[in-house]
């Protein structure tokens, strides 16, 4: 296993951490008698096999179900000084409620106190209040940090890049989890304004929400060759040493296995990257037209600026992947988690772009007169019915 500086934390983490959404037994809290023993085995193999490779820095969350209640079982076990913990709360109204959240995390993680502890979802002004204000989720935090409940603080984020640079700016934290990679290149800003301030970069999610790359077309395996499209991406990332670590959300042992392959690629990554980039780019060209492929993203409005609050440019950018990368599957997932997912993944469908007036919304863009049938056409090809997050599911 590689290692990098965490930034101003100076913990050495795993370019490779080991996510814990995705290994456990339910989505909502249980009582622990239900848990059945294959599921606990399972989650006791995937973390020993992360720590037989190297990979010391284990994540999670207090809306992950389960999640930290069955790696306290597992973590009591270990010697401590070899693992970084990371758990998360989300913020609210209530500080004294984030308080109490945090608590159960720690009894159920069974441990005095964790490495890392973000603020979970800052994700748009509202939760960004609850973090911020005077005697809010951040100043609660910092009392936890006093009483040495955890080392470190970060925030974890799926906001726009503006929210996420103003979150950073106000230097109140040590590091950032954000996603970043080579399908979401746009809070690049994000990062270098981190790195400015010395803060860690966690990627968030980088095979799943990346482009659902443990099930990829066949284009973009023919594309990304002579790498499979996830050690592409794992490469493209972990090619700029601005970005510390990417999560691995695993759920059986065997899941990171294809990740380990990148190891010994980081040497020669910008050789290897380059034409697979070349390749993708020229296929983007080809299949979406070259003014289309410069300037689709140009002048497009946020998405509560438009009727019916359409999120415009995440419906282009999803129909951009279909058409030029066969990434069907992975576009109709998000896609449909649009109006179904608050803050998480805002704004809605273009359902019934059709029938509306897009014209003073659009009056910035050079795509004007195309976008409402494209809108429209990604509706027809990506429309599969609601979408729930994973969190959402019972």
């Amino acid at each position: 296993m590689q290692y990098r500086r965490f930034g101003r934390t100076e913990l050495n983490v795993p370019i490779f951490s080991c996510g814990g959404m995705r290994y456990q037994y339910k989505w909502q809290d249980t009582d622990e008698s239900e848990i059945p023993a294959e599921n606990q085995a399972n989650l006791e193999k995937i973390v020993q096999t992360a720590l037989d490779l190297g990979i010391n820095h284990i994540e999670t969350a207090r809306y992950y179900g389960t999640s930290e209640m069955q790696l306290g079982k597992v973590l009591k076990d270990i010697s401590r000084d070899r693992l970084i913990i990371q758990t998360k709360v989300a913020p609210g109204s209530d500080p004294q409620e984030f308080r109490a959240n945090f608590e159960k995390s720690l009894n159920y993680l069974q441990l005095d106190y964790v490495d890392l502890f973000s603020i979970h979802g800052i994700n748009n002004r509202e939760m960004f209040d609850y973090a911020m204000r005077p005697g809010g989720c951040l100043d609660e935090a910092k009392k936890l940090q006093k009483e040495s409940k955890f080392r470190f603080l970060g925030f974890s984020t799926h906001a726009s890049t503006e929210i996420i640079v103003e979150a950073i700016e106000s230097d109140q934290f040590d590091y950032v989890n954000l996603h970043w990679y080579w399908i979401y290149q746009n809070n690049w800003p994000a990062i270098e304004a981190a790195n400015a301030h010395d803060m860690g970069v966690f990627i968030i999610s980088p095979s799943d929400k990346g482009g659902k790359l443990y099930a990829p077309s066949q284009k973009l395996i023919e594309l990304c060759s002579p790498l499979s499209p996830m050690v592409f991406n794992d490469l493209f990332c972990l090619s700029c040493p601005q970005v510390h670590t990417l999560s691995i959300g695993a759920n059986k042992p065997e899941d990171f296995q294809e990740h380990i392959k990148t190891l010994v690629l980081l040497d020669q990554a910008q050789e290897i990257l380059s034409p697979i980039l070349t390749r993708l780019e020229k296929e983007f060209v080809k299949t979406l037209g070259e003014d289309w492929a410069n300037n689709w993203d140009v002048g497009l409005p946020d998405w509560q600026a438009t009727p019916d609050e359409i999120n415009i440019k995440t419906i282009l950018w999803l129909r951009n992947l279909s058409l030029a990368y066969d990434m069907t599957e992975y576009s109709k997932m998000r896609y449909n988690l649009l109006g179904n997912a608050s803050h998480w993944f805002p704004g809605n469908k273009a359902k019934n772009a059709k029938n509306l007036d897009l014209r003073y919304c659009l009056k910035n863009s050079p795509n004007q007169k195309n976008i409402p049938s494209f809108l429209a056409e990604a509706h027809d090809l990506l429309e599969g019915g609601e979408v729930k997050r994973i969190s959402q599911i019972k």
